[in-house]
């Protein structure tokens, strides 16, 4: 028997009620503020967010340096991104997301190479400034190739003193001019990797934009240049993207992060529309360029047939009618294939209900592509999200949905036991509990080793794999712990 709307919010508040019970009465209370049920026709989701985490109860977050070093400069190609203090934090990074891009590893590109100055205690000790430019000539006479190095530093340099800023400079001029940015992301810094997102934005605009003038000269721009930004290419989903902007009419004069490089960065200044993907990481550079260069940005959201139509006519709308045109022609050639995938998986998926825990912008923007397939999402939350992300959830979640902020993860088991939803997407550190229990996951940072999501060809993908989780015949032979007696 479906519960109404009212008992879904009854049963749901409940359920806050009792996870936050176990709590010592000062945590409890601060806890309370991260968890609500949302009521339709609120602009806001009124949970605190941004805010540091309580020691002692588990956090899924990571910090500036993955926010920095593992998300927006990472994926830059052609660039050498050197994890600058202890090797930890850089193995940590290494290679951890499929952000897939076009070249000959280690000969003209290095995403998943490590480098690192390998802190030791005389490092600390003594600093580590002519270790960094000892690395930074090594790296010089092995590659080559390479079109510019990053400093991602790690806490200890912080906390030492180390003047990144001075080698960075100074082997520039050395190299002939070559691009090096320093980038203070210690991972104390912030609540969460939110803030290595803004403080590498803030790199891009001192270290690259303001120093780009004079270069590509050869570049010739066009009234439909357009750049791909806080797409991180995992597992090719910015290809499945940009298939879709060409195909309308579009240049594609950059795409970054992900398979991007630094010449694209240095070119994306002259684009005529930024559309924006992951708001979350990537909003601040946009704001820049709209101040600066007087260039519109528009976020797009191509997860699922639905909403790739809405965001394929937003961003034509910003161009003449050629551009228009050409957005319907692409809407109308693939609206087929999607009915046909819909007809396929919606009779073994609809009804089915999922919960989210993710980064970014993936608690709301794969809703669209759940409802797509005739599924509900009854409760998402954000690990890192700010208030404007619970404000954009809005327009995505239903009356009742549970809304929960950087979850614990007491909690989040609680609400799945109670809940009891088909599908549990999230990350790495929540798979293998859930399925323990006996619930169907599905890896919603990246793709649980599939993909790409992204674009009408990535929806395909994802109908199969969402199937493939729940239809699995594995879960016959398990039950979770609400089916035991």
């Amino acid at each position: 028997m479906s519960l109404t709307v009212e008992q879904v919010k009854a049963r749901n508040q409940d359920l806050i009620k009792e996870v936050l019970e176990v709590y010592p009465d000062k945590t409890a209370k601060r806890r309370a503020k991260h968890l609500n049920v949302y009521e339709e026709g609120k602009t806001d989701c009124n949970v605190k967010s941004n805010i540091k985490s309580i020691p002692g109860v588990m956090t899924i977050r990571g910090c500036a340096y993955a926010g920095s070093k593992g998300v927006v400069w990472g994926p830059i190609k052609d660039m050498i991104h050197i994890s600058h203090g202890p090797v930890g934090c850089g193995q940590y990074s290494w290679a951890a997301r499929r952000n897939y891009y076009i070249g000959t590893t280690g000969i003209d590109s290095f995403v998943t190479m490590q480098f690192t100055s390998d802190f030791q205690e005389k490092d600390i000790v003594f600093g580590g400034d002519k270790k960094l430019e000892k690395i930074m000539d090594e790296i010089e006479d092995l590659f080559p190739l390479n079109k510019g190095i990053t400093v991602q530093s790690e806490c200890p340099i912080g906390l030492i003193g180390d003047d990144i800023e001075a080698v960075s400079k100074k082997k520039s001029k050395e190299f002939g001019g070559k691009t090096i940015v320093p980038v203070r992301c210690e991972g104390f810094r912030g609540v969460s990797q939110s803030l290595g997102h803004h403080i590498a934005n803030d790199a891009v605009r001192d270290w690259v934009f303001d120093k780009s003038d004079n270069k590509h000269p050869e570049f010739v721009g066009t009234p439909y240049d357009v750049a791909i930004i806080g797409d991180y290419n995992i597992g090719g989903d910015a290809w499945a993207s940009r298939i879709l902007l060409e195909e309308m009419g579009l240049r594609v004069i950059a795409q970054w992060s992900g398979d991007g490089s630094i010449a694209e960065l240095e070119n994306t200044p002259k684009a005529k529309l930024n559309v924006l993907h992951c708001y979350r990481s990537m909003n601040y550079i946009s704001r820049h360029m709209e101040e600066k260069y007087g260039i519109p940005w528009v976020e797009y959201n191509f997860f699922g047939p639905s909403k790739i139509e809405a965001s394929l006519r937003e961003i034509a709308s910003h161009f003449d009618d050629k551009i228009k045109e050409g957005a319907e022609k692409v809407i109308a050639k693939y609206k087929p294939m999607m009915q046909a995938v819909i007809d396929k998986y919606k009779p073994r998926l609809e009804g089915k209900t999922v919960m989210l825990f993710v980064g970014g912008l993936r608690p709301r923007h794969v809703i669209g592509a759940y409802e797509d397939l005739g599924m509900e999402v009854v409760g998402t939350g954000y690990e890192f999200g700010h208030n404007d992300d619970y404000q954009r959830t809005t327009h995505y979640v239903k009356d009742g949905t549970l809304i929960y902020d950087d979850v614990t993860g007491y909690e989040f088991e609680k609400f799945v036991e109670k809940v009891q939803p088909d599908l549990v997407g999230s990350g790495i550190k929540e798979k293998y509990v859930f399925q323990k229990m006996g619930v169907p996951f599905r890896q919603m940072h990246s793709w649980d080793y599939s993909g790409p999501y992204h674009g009408y060809d990535g929806f395909a993908i994802f109908a199969r794999d969402m199937d493939m989780a729940i239809n699995n015949p594995v879960w016959g032979l398990t039950r979770a712990p609400w089916a035991k007696a």
